[in-house]
């Protein structure tokens, strides 16, 4: 027989902190508010929730970093938008940004989440924000919430 270690989806006594970037700010308002809406449904208060808004996708790592590192918090939520253009900056950003993250999330005892969401055009983007694909917002928060509570019992 085998132990297994499983975390549970319980937003009460748990703070997080929200990394969002403004740029794209039509989408990551949406995933934003799908992070809160998914948090409170879930028992956790919105007292509990630091958000902090940087730029862009390429400014969350470090400020993502900063946070895990303060230990104030039970998780880091980054929530982003990089939308496919005529050049290769999307490229650059979309991969520093998870590499970074990434770097964050392994160097921390904190979880750390990735939610930017990289899409070829602003459809996809906007289905990934709230409507046919659901709301990935929602989706890093559940995530943070089941690996904050997994990382406890760890």
């Amino acid at each position: 027989m085998y132990t297994e270690i499983i975390g549970t989806l319980e937003g009460q006594d748990k703070r997080f902190a929200i990394v969002v970037s403004r740029f794209n700010d039509f989408i990551t308002g949406r995933l934003l508010e799908g992070a809160l809406d998914c948090f409170t449904r879930h028992g956790g208060n919105e007292k509990n929730i630091t958000v902090v808004r940087v730029p862009g996708a390429f400014e969350i790592p470090p400020v993502a970093a900063r946070l895990a590192k303060s230990g104030a918090y039970n998780a880091v939520i980054c929530l982003g938008a990089v939308i496919r253009g005529a050049t290769p900056h999307f490229d650059y950003v979309a991969a520093q940004a998870a590499k970074g993250i990434a770097q964050a999330a392994f160097a921390c005892d904190v979880p750390v989440i990735f939610g930017i969401l990289t899409t070829e055009n602003i459809e996809q983007a906007v289905e990934r924000a709230g409507t046919k694909s659901g709301n990935k917002g929602w989706d890093a928060m559940i995530s943070a919430l089941e690996m904050a509570d997994l990382s406890k019992k760890i």
